[in-house]
């Protein structure tokens, strides 16, 4: 089943970078790659919970901000220690100019 969200307006977010998105008590991680392909994530760190919104993004990597732990938004996997478990993705598709998450 699926159940999709616009999350926000293409280009609300400039390439390499993350924006939140809250919907339904549960925040997600939004980013747009340097291909001008948009991904979604959970945002919060499956190593100790820190905001992923607030972390760096080179490419198609994002950074925790805590302790530099690294996964590759595309797909969630876990990059680099002290990061171990893998973060969840969603599809994303883009209509009538905005940017959709399948929350479903």
């Amino acid at each position: 089943m699926t159940n999709w969200v616009e999350a926000c307006k293409v280009g609300a977010i400039e390439a390499e970078e993350v924006a939140p998105f809250d919907h339904g008590g549960h925040r997600y991680a939004l980013y747009r790659s340097p291909a001008d392909q948009y991904y979604a994530t959970d945002a919060v760190c499956t190593h100790e919970d820190a905001d992923l919104t607030e972390g760096l993004v080179i490419e198609h990597i994002i950074e925790c901000p805590r302790h530099n732990g690294r996964f590759d938004y595309r797909t969630g996997t876990a990059r680099g220690a002290p990061v171990c478990v893998n973060l969840k993705t969603y599809p994303v598709k883009v209509e009538r100019g905005a940017v959709f998450l399948d929350l479903g």
